[in-house]
């Protein structure tokens, strides 16, 4: 086959063609389908759903387990096809370690135009998944596939929980550190890489390494709030777990770690409308005391497959900030 440039093929990569996260709530809230039931203790009861935007659902299956279930497939975010079907699986999987758990079973989520790409690519797209997938020890069993105008793939997920285990966006508390366990700027390096075909293995490396061990780590370290970092960028998600934990998220900017190159991409202009929707999206709410713009977009920068953001100290994870009681600003970055 003559080389392709996959990323050439979608508007945008990765977590970053995301609809933005202003416009998803409100059309979330417009459904009315927000407010827990009353809790049942039962079998069928449903522990985590639309309220606060929690990277899964999850279901209680007895007394202490539950399953977790989740789906993500996004447009390229690299050229290469087996590296871009195993960060979207890896990307998938996340969404259950966010939560604590376990992933079980797996389906392919392929949408391919089959008229202007050869199916072997395809198959590379697929191979990398189910690599990715028996790697994590997850079962990967058919799935579905769809003619479309652009290359899409991801995972629907089922996985396991202990309820006692399980972490969420509402259970932080003032006083509790908050870690990161990935460096950012994976958004602006795939930007880079879809304009000048440049490859960042270090960024392809972070994107395609399981959550696995650092939520394991959470767990055991008695972990019960977090959320991965994906395409709302870490302020995003940290505003969502401030806004659902009733707290206030204090970032250290200059404690942030970032991968070689994340600031030569954004000083050179390569950073995606999704980066920048993203800033402009938690500005109302976010005080930024002598951080610059080039931080600030960092810090909004879109990530696909990035690490896990939890209140708490995890082996090899980094201290970023803490927890606070709720002041005028949900997030206050320094």
């Amino acid at each position: 086959m003559e080389p392709v440039r996959l990323t050439q093929y979608a508007r945008g990569g990765g977590c970053a063609c995301k609809i933005p996260p202003g416009e998803l709530e409100s059309v979330v809230a417009g459904l009315g389908l927000t407010g827990a039931a009353a809790p049942t203790g039962q079998p069928g009861e449903l522990l985590v759903g639309l309220d606060h935007g929690d990277d899964a659902a999850v279901v209680r299956l007895d007394d202490d387990t539950a399953t977790v279930a989740t789906v993500d497939f996004f447009t390229p975010v690299v050229d290469d096809a087996y590296d871009w079907g195993r960060i979207a699986a890896c990307n998938a999987l996340s969404d259950v370690y966010a939560m604590g758990g376990t992933p079980l079973v797996a389906l392919n989520l392929l949408c391919w135009p089959r008229d202007r790409l050869p199916l072997e690519l395809a198959g590379e797209v697929l191979r990398g998944g189910h690599d990715l997938a028996r790697q994590a020890g997850c079962q990967l069993a058919g799935g579905h596939s769809v003619d479309d105008d652009s290359p899409k793939y991801g995972l629907a997920v089922t996985g396991l929980v202990r309820t006692a285990d399980l972490i969420t966006l509402d259970a932080g508390r003032p006083g509790v550190p908050l870690s990161l366990t990935k460096p950012l700027g994976i958004g602006v390096l795939n930007s880079r890489h879809k304009a000048t075909g440049e490859v960042f293995p270090e960024a392809v490396a972070a994107m395609s390494t399981l959550n696995r061990e650092a939520s394991r780590a959470a767990v055991a370290a008695g972990v019960r709030c977090g959320t991965d970092v994906t395409g709302f960028g870490l302020l995003g998600h940290l505003s969502k777990l401030a806004r659902a934990s009733g707290v206030t998220a204090v970032v250290e900017s200059a404690r942030v770690p970032y991968l070689d190159g994340a600031r030569a991409a954004v000083r050179d202009g390569y950073v995606s409308g999704g980066s920048r929707r993203n800033l402009d999206w938690v500005a109302p709410w976010t005080r930024f005391d002598g951080v610059g713009e080039a931080d600030r977009l960092l810090l909004a920068d879109a990530q696909t497959s990035g690490g896990l953001l939890v209140a708490g100290e995890v082996p090899g994870g980094t201290v970023i900030g803490e927890l606070r009681p709720r002041g005028e600003s949900l997030v206050e970055v320094r």
